[in-house]
């Protein structure tokens, strides 16, 4: 029996997609179906019952047969200034789950971020000694879980397999909930059919004409086949990233979004908000090397190729959802 928390999110709904087609269909998920577009990210999935997180401990206390979490609940807005909600959820419901699978030798993998390496000045290795200094109170939650996991592993208290997913700037079907933070895909789509025009932020930094900060885009569909190579390898354990490896601009994800509309880019550069202004990340580049020099054959989808099926099998398709 295998339990996705998040699972009526965005990863979490593609997560529990694959498992369905791989023919996994003993699953239970735990989420809020507290947004319309949760509600139908789950529409088409099987799975045996619903669990609401606030209950998810006392129900596993009752049950002796989960052989796997996949955690991938959490608040995952980078805007959000509320320290203590954000270690709620993100590091203490987290430790929870740590603690029962540790008790009950039950594997998990759980979603970590690429929030959590700050600045990027001290680089994007997945080293469990190096430590970074994040720009939000998300990365931080994020973070402090990761450090906590780092010492219980150490120590030998620990699930039987656990790897904590790093994960990079993520975008694909079944984001529609996650308003301010669904991908600047979604958003430059939305905003080209409302103006005729795309709206990126100006850079600050020198270093940085307005439109070339970069991200390392990963479409949706590479961290599941991680993800699923991790089920398929239990005795893997550790944090890793899940990128691409490959730095792109905002102006090539945009460009590449108006090439799968067949229509000339047109994009305008906008002042930045002062509150985002002094956390901001002006690239990312996950090092890969680890997952690699484990044994994972790394083959992303490009950008052009992701932005392409994204929004043209998806995003201008009837249906919308996985």
């Amino acid at each position: 029996m295998i339990l996705v928390t998040g699972a009526a999110g965005f990863i979490g709904s593609n997560i529990v997609a694959s498992l369905n087609k791989q023919g996994y269909n003993k699953i239970i998920i735990c989420d809020w179906l507290d947004h319309e577009s949760k509600k139908k990210n789950i529409q088409k999935l099987n799975y045996e019952e619903i669990i609401s997180p606030e209950n998810l401990i006392t129900y596993l206390n009752h049950k002796n047969n989960i052989d796997i979490i996949i955690h991938m609940g959490a608040n995952s807005s980078t805007t959000e200034s509320n320290f203590r909600l954000m270690y709620n959820i993100n590091t203490r419901f987290s430790r929870n789950i740590w603690k029962w699978c540790t008790k009950n030798k039950v594997r998990l993998i759980y979603a970590s971020s690429a929030a959590t390496y700050g600045d990027g000045t001290r680089g994007f290795n997945d080293s469990e000694t190096e430590k970074y200094k994040p720009l939000n109170v998300y990365g931080l939650s994020k973070y402090l879980f990761d450090r906590y996991v780092i010492k219980q592993a150490k120590n030998n208290i620990c699930p039987p397999q656990w790897v904590g997913i790093k994960f990079f700037n993520v975008y694909g079907p079944n984001e529609y909930h996650k308003g301010k933070m669904q991908s600047v895909v979604k958003h430059a789509l939305d905003q080209y059919k409302e103006s005729g025009k795309v709206k990126l932020f100006k850079s600050y930094n020198n270093k940085y004409s307005d439109g070339e900060q970069t991200r390392d885009f990963i479409y949706v569909d590479d961290c599941i086949t991680l993800i699923n190579w991790l089920l398929e390898n239990k005795n893997i354990s550790g944090l890793f990233n899940c990128g691409t490896s490959i730095e792109r601009s905002f102006d090539d994800l945009v460009k590449a979004m108006f090439k799968a509309i067949n229509v000339a880019p047109c994009i305008e550069y906008i002042d930045m908000p002062n509150n985002i202004k002094n956390q901001y990340q002006y690239f990312t580049k996950a090092n890969m090397n680890k997952i690699k020099n484990r044994g994972y054959d790394i083959q992303s989808t490009s950008l052009e190729e992701g932005v392409y099926d994204y929004v043209t099998n998806y995003l201008l398709s009837d249906d919308k959802y996985k």
